[in-house]
């Protein structure tokens, strides 16, 4: 998609972060959006920023885990919009917790919206999609797709499904000679709100010894490499070229160069930095109590 201009994107999670930022920066170029997102306030702030730029912007309250609402959302994005060109799966939320003991409800919760929200996402989408005959869908794995990480195993669940599931989609669409195109985005330590609105499982607080706000502000104070902004920019200079996947920000691009060269032996890194990181806190939350 070499232009934006006159198109018409579908974007979930534009609450926040860089669902938000990817609508304003589209916007700017001349592209009328869809919005959705569980957080109505939030969303009509996104839209008003949006709107500003004289594109038409229209709005709905959309839980991504429910595929009856996502499929009646895309059908009346297209119905309003005369057509749809883009959809942008960015919908996301996070969960720590040890593997052993995450509760299969709070398992079923990251999968139902970081992955299944994916699912329903395109395949809601992709017909409109093929009618407009010029699209691109927009899948948001992470780099935690891409590696894993003590704790974060229900995520990474999620965010490796998403990267197995786009990059077959990808291969498909290319095999039937669609009009369409897929890209899997990666992003690194992106500046929103993600950490803070997560939840974690009070058995990795017995376990670390650190407070649940405590690995919060640790999470948040890591994921602050690259703004929004700047994801936003760079997702979307990968769609006009087509990439079949971006890394965002630096520690996305170092990190998986690491994992592609060590194989599997990465892991051992990952673990003596995480019991590092996690003794530094268990002793900054011991020496403020005393």
């Amino acid at each position: 998609m070499k232009s934006f201009q006159n198109k018409v994107a579908a974007i979930t999670g534009a609450a926040s972060g860089m669902g938000r930022t990817l609508a304003v920066e589209l916007a700017r170029r001349g592209c009328h959006l869809a919005l959705s997102d569980v957080n109505e306030a939030e969303l009509v702030k996104t839209a008003e920023l949006a709107s500003a730029h004289g594109v038409k912007v229209t709005v709905k309250k959309v839980n991504v885990a429910e595929r009856d609402a996502v499929f009646a959302w895309a059908n009346e994005a297209a119905r309003d919009h005369g057509r749809v060109n883009l959809v942008f799966n960015n919908a996301g939320v996070a969960l720590t917790a040890n593997v052993e003991d995450v509760k299969i409800t709070d398992f079923e919760w990251i999968m139902g919206i970081n992955f299944w929200g994916v699912v329903h996402g395109t395949q809601a989408f992709l017909p409109h999609l093929k009618a407009s005959g010029d699209g691109h869908i927009v899948n948001t794995s992470s780099l935690f797709g891409l590696m894993a990480v003590p704790t974060q195993g229900t995520y990474n669940a999620s965010k490796f499904a998403v990267r197995g599931y786009t990059e077959a989609l990808r291969m498909e669409l290319e095999m039937e000679g669609a009009c369409v195109s897929a890209t899997c985005v990666h992003p690194g330590g992106i500046a929103t709100n993600i950490a803070m609105a997560g939840k974690i499982d009070a058995s990795v607080t017995a376990k670390t010894g650190v407070s649940e706000a405590d690995h919060k502000r640790a999470a948040n104070k890591l994921i602050n490499v690259t703004t929004a902004e700047s994801a936003a920019l760079q997702i979307l200079k990968a769609v006009e070229h087509n990439e079949r996947r971006v890394l965002v920000g630096p520690d996305a691009r170092f990190l998986d160069k690491m994992v592609r060269l060590l194989g599997s032996a990465y892991q051992v890194l990952v673990m003596r930095q995480v019991r590092k990181m996690n003794s530094a806190r268990s002793h900054r939350a011991a020496a403020a109590t005393r």
